[in-house]
């Protein structure tokens, strides 16, 4: 194996969660960052709203952990989102120190300490008070170049652009299987290489992209979920999808976001009419939780028969729509749409995987040294429904505890038998890449209208039943052809998405994302949806 592929840490993914982790190991480490794009081109870049945290002193951990249990309908890990609030305060206070510049005021409310300068604090759905750390609408952005540039000034960090993680490579001949390396496809040379390393972290976002209309970029195919579940990790919840409620309803927008801060701040959803219609749903109005919302949407364009609904903030002074909302501003206005004067069409489109893989509080998953943070992880924290803002969070606070627990362990952790090389001697080039094509737009759509935002039993089955036919297609395309991004990213997709149909099936109530017309009701006594791989050891 060539020296350049041999790393202490491989990182698979560059959003807040992978450059977090990066940045906190030793420095005497040799880290690789696996990016199947760019560096920033991940969901965190697009995130707009901000991050949740204690900082106000009228706020508590108490009180924040009382809002996520709530959003999260009864599935939340108490544990979970209690170790994750009381780190929130030292996660802004780490990005504060990388020199991410957020929002700030002239009020003495705010003041992370007496010697720091004010920050302006948002409040969006579900929270009780205003906690939402932010820089203007853009928190993303700001978040993930402060951080790209931190890790570009160290010289252990290597940054791999352009290469796609094709599958974790385990050594079973182990009292644990244990993680040695992982299979990376270079987009550029076309070529598979072979990464070896004592840690590999799955850090690669969530599975968004599995629906026809998502407010994802487009490298949110469920990655780092299917290679871990085909390692042999366990994954739970992945029925509880979250369907953001407003995304940009323009032919010309793709996937633009018009964040919950909007609503946090006075925006109101109408309907075509001008007729206000979210209060007939929850009583807190535009603030109600995300699933709340997103149905009560859902059920006024079927009822309706509307394309869209429209959120109207025209009502709020001039210079605080564009000093707030500045991209949303600006993004709406080329497109033709100036929202101090007019409503923004929006749509409920599918937005984060609350579900994904079984991790414990340091990311450590069921295989030796392999971890997973960020979206592609369960922690537990977000239950049955995520919470406004709270993932950039989660993001954080599990990166740093997961390099200490690898800074824990490396000393003691040895170098597993050199992997075996790629093997594409049985396979060749690909004629027929139509046939990729054609899968995934089946599959989007059908994920779309039989496992989407209001879901049956029977939809659940026709879904279930064409997954089938689809992967078995997408698996005899694989064993033959050689592999290409697009055909990774199906082949990943396909299998998330049966993970989602048969945690759908198996969950017979509604409860948070997961809303059934079949079961309306809720259960007593309320469980995790957990899936064991036919490969899983309990060892």
């Amino acid at each position: 194996m060539q020296n350049k592929n041999k790393f202490d840490v491989v990182i698979i993914g560059s959003g807040a969660a992978g450059l977090t982790l990066a940045l906190s190991l030793d420095k005497t480490l040799k880290i690789a960052i696996i990016s199947k794009s760019q560096l920033y081109e991940g969901s965190t870049y697009y995130a707009q709203g901000g991050i949740a945290a204690v900082l106000d002193a009228s706020d508590s951990v108490d009180a924040h952990c009382k809002d996520t249990l709530n959003a999260g309908a009864g599935l939340c890990h108490e544990s979970s989102v209690r170790f994750t609030i009381e780190n929130s305060r030292e996660a802004i206070e780490w990005l504060i120190s990388q020199g991410v510049e957020f929002t700030r005021e002239n009020s003495d409310k705010y003041k992370l300490d007496e010697n720091s300068n004010d920050y302006h604090l948002a409040r969006e759905g579900g929270h009780s008070s205003r906690r939402i750390i932010h820089a203007a609408d853009a928190t993303g952005k700001a978040v993930s170049e402060t951080l790209i540039d931190k890790v570009n000034s160290n010289l252990n960090i290597t940054n791999f652009e352009n290469h796609v993680a094709v599958d974790i490579i385990v050594e079973r001949d182990q009292p644990t299987p244990t993680c040695s390396g992982v299979y990376i496809l270079n987009c550029d040379t076309k070529i598979i290489e072979t990464f070896q390393t004592r840690f590999v972290v799955l850090a690669t976002g969530g599975a968004s992209k599995a629906y026809l209309y998502t407010s994802n970029p487009d490298g949110a195919s469920g990655d780092g979920i299917a290679m871990a579940w085909r390692a042999g990790c366990r994954v739970a919840n992945m029925e509880f999808n979250q369907f953001h409620p407003t995304c940009l309803y323009h032919p010309q927008a793709k996937s633009f976001l018009i964040s919950e801060a909007v609503r946090g701040e006075g925006g109101k959803l109408i309907l075509e009419n001008g007729e206000s219609f979210i209060h007939r749903f929850d009583k807190r109005g535009e603030l109600a939780p995300r699933d709340i919302v997103a149905r009560a949407i859902d059920h006024e364009m079927k009822r309706l028969g509307s394309d869209c609904v429209y959120l109207d903030i025209s009502h709020l002074e001039n210079n605080f729509i564009k000093s707030h909302f500045p991209n949303i501003y600006n993004r709406c206005l080329e497109l033709g749409i100036d929202i101090t004067k007019k409503p923004i069409p929006v749509v409920p489109a599918a937005h984060y995987t609350c579900g994904g893989i079984i991790v414990d509080k340091n990311g450590q998953t069921d295989i030796k040294n392999l971890y997973a943070i960020g979206e592609t992880s369960f922690t537990g924290l977000h239950g049955a429904n995520r919470m406004a803002s709270n993932s950039l969070l989660e993001c954080i606070v599990y990166a740093q505890s997961a390099a200490k627990s690898i800074l824990d362990k490396i000393q003691d952790t040895e170098w597993q038998k050199t992997p075996l090389p790629w093997d594409e001697s049985m396979v060749i080039d690909s004629d027929e890449d139509i046939i990729i094509a054609h899968n995934w737009d089946e599959l989007r759509r059908f994920m779309w209208n039989y496992v989407g935002i209001v879901r049956t039993t029977k939809r659940l089955e026709r879904a279930k039943h064409r997954i089938q036919l689809l992967r078995d297609e997408i698996n005899e395309y694989y064993g033959n052809y050689r592999v290409s991004n697009d055909l990774i990213e199906l082949r990943n997709l396909a299998l998330v998405s049966e993970l989602i149909i048969d945690s759908a099936l198996r969950r017979k109530e509604s409860r948070g994302l997961h809303y059934t017309l079949d079961y309306p009701n809720k259960k007593q006594h309320p469980q995790d949806t957990i899936l064991y791989p036919p490969n899983f050891s309990s060892n």
